[in-house]
């Protein structure tokens, strides 16, 4: 009978064991600041008139949560641009916080695919990730041509829907509905940015990801605001 328990309990132990180092394995399907490159692709003014399906100031606001988490965690990014000079204008300032042009190599392009831009394809490619995150302005034309183009090739494609913006809420969304036919999966800015972080005990960037959605995560940031002051923590 005792032989029996302690065999019972032998194999209750293990079982524990077993579902906490289970539990404790997390989805490959999950980003983190090693497993991917971000691009970001034409989050410029002209791009941005036209915006109808997102609040300018809230797309503005997940692009700059987008930008700064990439910097936190030192995500490989390419910053691309259409036409900078002669036609869609500046990069969003929520971009070149991050991402100063002085600092910064944008590609610019003439080809509204960057999958079909010598120059943007290598720097994407030569960053060496199987998982790409796309996020910008059009969807359904400058977001849409490379997120099916790298799909064809053997990539795992994320985009941004929320840091992405197109003319008509129809547009966007026939545009988001396409991709998700063909395999590319939908997150949000809040979403990759906790995606991110994963766990508050990250003491290094839990300071800067706080920071960042103080200043660009809307009433979420607010609630931050709010626990730091009257809490004290």
């Amino acid at each position: 009978m005792k032989t029996t328990l302690k065999s019972i309990a032998a194999l209750l132990s293990l079982t524990v064991i077993g579902f906490t180092a289970t539990a404790q394995k997390p989805s490959p399907e999950l980003l983190t600041p090693t497993n991917h490159a971000l691009v970001l692709i034409d989050h410029e003014s002209q791009m941005g008139f036209a915006v109808k399906n997102i609040a300018i100031e809230q797309l503005r606001n997940n692009t700059g949560l987008v930008a700064g988490a990439s910097t936190i965690f030192k995500v490989p990014t390419v910053v691309t641009t259409v036409a900078e000079k002669s036609f869609s204008g500046p990069l969003f300032p929520e971009v070149t916080e991050f991402y100063p042009a002085n600092k910064t190599n944008y590609i610019d392009r003439t080809t509204m695919n960057s999958w079909e831009d010598v120059n943007a394809h290598k720097a994407i490619v030569d960053k060496g990730k199987k998982k790409i995150v796309l996020a910008g302005l059009w969807t359904s034309v400058c977001i849409v041509g490379p997120a099916l183009s790298a799909k064809a090739e053997g990539y795992d494609v994320y985009v941004i829907t929320d840091a992405s913006g197109d003319v008509s809420t129809e547009a966007h969304e026939m545009a988001i509905q396409r991709m998700i036919q063909a395999g590319v999966k939908p997150i949000t800015a809040i979403q990759y940015l906790l995606e991110l972080q994963r766990d508050w005990a990250r003491a290094e960037t839990y300071g800067p990801v706080t920071t960042l959605v103080k200043k660009y995560g809307g009433a979420y940031g607010i609630g931050i605001q709010y626990a730091h002051e009257m809490l004290k923590h």
